[in-house]
């Protein structure tokens, strides 16, 4: 059996829509129509319901995704062993594919790459940029390995999260803009700070959600202006223009603040957020993800 068409047909099931299952799988839609229809030929079964909203399992597809998931994990396994047997003496070899979201991404995880690539040569790190909720799905298809996620609560009843370290938060503006320039008398206080402009990270980055909240009820009839950005860049170079202000991780504006372009704004403190590293309760850990997990601490604060 082409174990291609388990993993598409893990996939559709998992995001239970065609588009986002060929989304994931870098195929077009067609192409992921055409494996699920091969695999139900193949098995002599209907797997999917198709539906105005999407597709979902039929009960007889419930327990071909027991048994796809399980020969998708034995498949990983024997890779693995294959990739370590043909290395060189005791060295770890194979790939690992990890997700992070933008803000990780660009801070932290190049470090950690590097630093994997003089110590394992021989593995190789697939990295793909994801929220908590894309994650969480693609670690339940196989489709990724290891996930870091932004959340301080992280509860999942087949995703094992562990807390890693914690990412520390910083509220930043211009040092022209009237926020800096009032704070050298007083202290921004909550009220203030549900009047201003805000370029924060999109929807489902964890920390401005929950920033957004405490603004919105900050102040009785304020209502800050807020526009939400799936690049980082984006936010850091309109506050840096004086437009508003952002929340951002300290290691993503560690240079701007350092060379004077951004500023710390005095006033409500925002604690840190926690680092959980994700991955599937069920699934065997390999050789070359085990290295990964090992060398991401020494690049967190501590």
């Amino acid at each position: 059996m082409d174990t291609r068409l388990l993993r598409t047909f893990a996939t559709v099931a998992r995001t239970e829509n065609l588009t986002a299952a060929a989304e994931r799988l870098h195929l077009v839609q067609s192409t992921v129509t055409a494996q699920v229809q091969a695999l139900e030929k193949e098995l002599d079964l209907r797997l999917f319901d198709r539906l105005p909203r999407g597709v979902v399992l039929t009960g007889a597809g419930r327990e071909v995704l027991t048994q796809a998931e399980a020969v998708l994990e034995a498949e990983s396994q024997l890779r693995a062993v294959a990739a370590s047997a043909g290395g060189a003496g005791d060295q770890v070899t194979g790939r690992v594919v990890l997700s992070a979201g933008e803000t990780l991404v660009s801070a932290r995880l190049p470090g950690v790459i590097a630093a994997l690539r003089r110590s394992h040569p021989g593995i190789e790190v697939d990295l793909r940029t994801m929220g908590t909720a894309t994650a969480v799905a693609a670690l339940r298809t196989g489709e990724l390995d290891l996930a870091l996620l932004l959340e301080d609560e992280a509860t999942f009843r087949d995703i094992e999260c562990t807390p890693l370290a914690r990412e520390p938060l910083t509220l930043v503006c211009s040092p022209e803009h009237p926020v800096a320039r009032s704070a050298t008398d007083s202290p921004t206080d909550w009220a203030q700070l549900a009047r201003e402009d805000y370029f924060l990270h999109e929807q489902g980055c964890s920390y401005s959600d929950r920033f957004i909240e405490r603004l919105l009820t900050a102040a009785k009839g304020a209502q800050p202006r807020i526009t939400r950005f799936g690049s980082l860049e984006a936010a850091r170079s309109c506050v840096a223009a004086g437009l508003g202000l952002s929340l951002l991780a300290r290691a993503n504006v560690a240079d701007a603040l350092a060379a004077g372009r951004l500023t710390e704004v005095s006033g409500p403190q925002f604690p840190d957020v926690t680092v959980q590293l994700a991955r599937h309760r069920r699934r065997w850990l390999s050789p070359a993800a085990a290295a990964l997990t090992t060398e991401l601490p020494h690049h967190f604060p501590h």
